[in-house]
């Protein structure tokens, strides 16, 4: 089932387009210090393997700002620059050919000084996310609504679109975050209504991947399944290759995305005489490694487990002790249980070196 998407304007962040029906890009954050060149940068290569389409980058302070340039050459991914309380910062991020910024107009320093960065990238051709938080909301707005609420936070990202809109400056792209996942999805519908956009996606400080994950999903999901959203980021506490890993799978399970392998596998039940758990978590660790999308079911009995996976490309059926190695739902052999890994990889190995085979014809 496709979804029909909300069509927005267009822009770019270095070669990544965003909306105009571009597809949904995924975005993380380092949470290295940026001025350690090396960490960031490491942590920037890991985020690129894992699939992340654009990088964020945390700029507090003005070494923070001047290493950005370093930090440019030695990367391929477009980076963003995240910009609070300093509009010096943002000037300084500019000048040294940070491919975004991330503003929270609200704590930056007042409209004059949000008009000087609008200026700067203006003249820079490049473009802007207004990043507005439930917990950043200006005082008068949280008066006029009796506290944090939807229309409390698209009140505040319209004012400063109004500002940038002011000055001829359309290249912008908006976030309404807030951990509350009913509130994000009820501010986002209303801003969905209100512009044409591009909307950045995310449920902040979701928590540990324990919780942080299902909160994601929840939020984030829904509003794709609506049509709307053009970019998403996990917020996730801990290592962003994680974040980066769930972006990608929230979007694989609504077809939004192809990449790397998806895992089918069954809950287990009486029938199972495997030890599938163990199986099941052996398949993923060694998949971490692909990112060439690939199907792969790991089934719990041979009762229902080729038909029940008929789709996938490749997978394994539990028996008692020993297990059956099938392709496209057709059996191919029979293996011990202490085998099964070993021979569905070879399986996968082969898919994987046919293909190569058929795109190089």
């Amino acid at each position: 089932m496709a979804f029909t998407r909300k069509n927005t304007r267009q822009i770019h962040i270095g070669p990544v387009a965003i909306g105009g029906g571009a597809k949904i890009s995924v975005q993380s954050m380092t949470n290295t210090k940026t001025q350690d060149t090396e960490s960031t940068v490491r942590q920037i290569r890991a985020l690129r393997a894992a699939g992340c389409d654009i990088v964020r980058l945390a700029v507090p302070d003005m070494a923070a700002a001047k290493n950005l340039g370093n930090i440019l050459r030695e990367t391929d991914v477009p980076l963003v620059a995240d910009i609070h309380f300093d509009y010096k910062l943002a000037l300084e991020a500019i000048h040294q050919g940070i491919d975004a910024l991330r503003l929270n107009p609200g704590n930056i320093g007042g409209e004059e000084k949000v008009r000087k960065v609008v200026c700067a990238a203006k003249e820079a051709g490049i473009p802007i996310r207004i990043g507005v938080n439930a917990g950043s909301l200006d005082r008068r707005l949280l008066e006029k609504y009796g506290g944090v609420t939807a229309e409390a936070l698209v009140e505040s990202a319209l004012q400063h679109v109004r500002i940038l809109e002011a000055q001829d400056f359309y290249d912008m792209k908006i976030s309404l975050k807030a951990h509350d996942v009913p509130l994000t999805l009820a501010a986002y519908r209303l801003m969905s209504e209100k512009v044409g956009y591009p909307l950045h996606l995310g449920i902040t400080e979701a928590g540990t991947a324990k919780t942080g994950i299902i909160k994601s999903a929840v939020g984030i999901g829904a509003l794709l399944a609506e049509g709307i959203g053009d970019t998403i980021r996990i917020s996730l506490t801990g290592d962003p290759v994680v974040e980066v890993r769930v972006a990608s799978e929230i979007l694989k399970s609504l077809g939004l995305r192809e990449y790397g392998p998806t895992l089918v596998a069954c809950p287990t039940c009486g029938r199972t005489s495997i030890d599938l758990a163990k199986i099941a978590d052996e398949v993923t660790e060694r998949l971490k490694g692909l990112s060439d999308p690939i199907e792969v079911a790991v089934m719990g009995c041979v009762v229902n487990g080729p038909g029940e996976a008929r789709g996938a490309d490749v997978g394994i059926a539990g028996g008692n002790g020993e297990g059956l190695i099938f392709r496209k739902g057709e059996i191919v052999r029979k293996v011990p249980e202490a085998e099964l890994v070993t021979e569905l990889f070879k399986e996968i190995d082969a898919i994987l070196e046919e293909r190569k085979r058929d795109e190089s014809k």
